[in-house]
């Protein structure tokens, strides 16, 4: 996707979100209301995703503006569930201007199975991660337990904070990525649902 260029930076962060959205869905990463995608705005505030909605079929009404610390600008409107886990990575590091939340099946299954996290060694394809420059490594993508209350599971995830070059999974649930931009946080989440996808099939080889 390339990225949209628009005179009006509210209009151009809706664009980008909806196209986002969009190509989740092509790939089966955003099932029914599934997922949430945000994008930073020059003041600091946040474009995110309205609670429920299919994110295949996004219009600009499916975007809402909320605070840096996930509270809706608009009174009534309803932010997506999961939004302050996008406001504490927007907090912790400057320099990230995008959010994707999507729910594979690589992702969902890989996480049941797995104990605080997957490694992935050995693909081509780490090399779409920061610092990542060969194959010959391993990367760990941690994992963590779902939960309802969203404060709590900030808390959990607060302190691997800037060691997740690949993002994060939440068992059962899926995986959280980010980027600079939102062409930077689609090729994150292409590489990592690729190298999931990848391993799943690997495990089932190996039965």
């Amino acid at each position: 996707m390339e990225s949209m260029i628009s005179a009006d930076p509210w209009a151009g962060a809706v664009q980008d979100i909806v196209a986002a959205g969009r190509r989740m869905d092509r790939f089966g990463w955003v099932p029914a209301t599934a997922g949430n995608i945000s994008r930073r705005l020059a003041d600091g505030r946040i474009a995110v995703t309205r609670s429920g909605g299919h994110k295949g079929h996004l219009t600009p009404d499916g975007v809402i503006e909320v605070t840096p610390d996930g509270r809706a600008v608009r009174p009534g409107e309803r932010p997506s569930a999961e939004t302050l886990l996008h406001c504490q990575l927007y907090a912790f590091a400057p320099e990230i201007g995008a959010v994707l939340h999507g729910h594979s099946v690589a992702s969902t299954v890989l996480s049941m199975a797995a104990a605080d996290v997957i490694e992935l060694t050995g693909y081509e394809v780490l090399k779409v991660f920061e610092g990542q420059d060969t194959h010959d490594t391993t990367v760990r993508v941690p994992v963590f337990d779902n939960d309802q209350d969203i404060a709590r599971l900030s808390r959990v995830v607060a302190p691997h904070l800037g060691r997740m070059p690949a993002g994060y999974v939440i068992r059962g649930h899926g995986v959280y990525v980010w980027g600079g931009t939102m062409d930077g946080a689609l090729a994150r989440l292409e590489g990592l649902e690729f190298l999931l996808a990848c391993e799943l099939e690997r495990r089932k080889i190996a039965r």
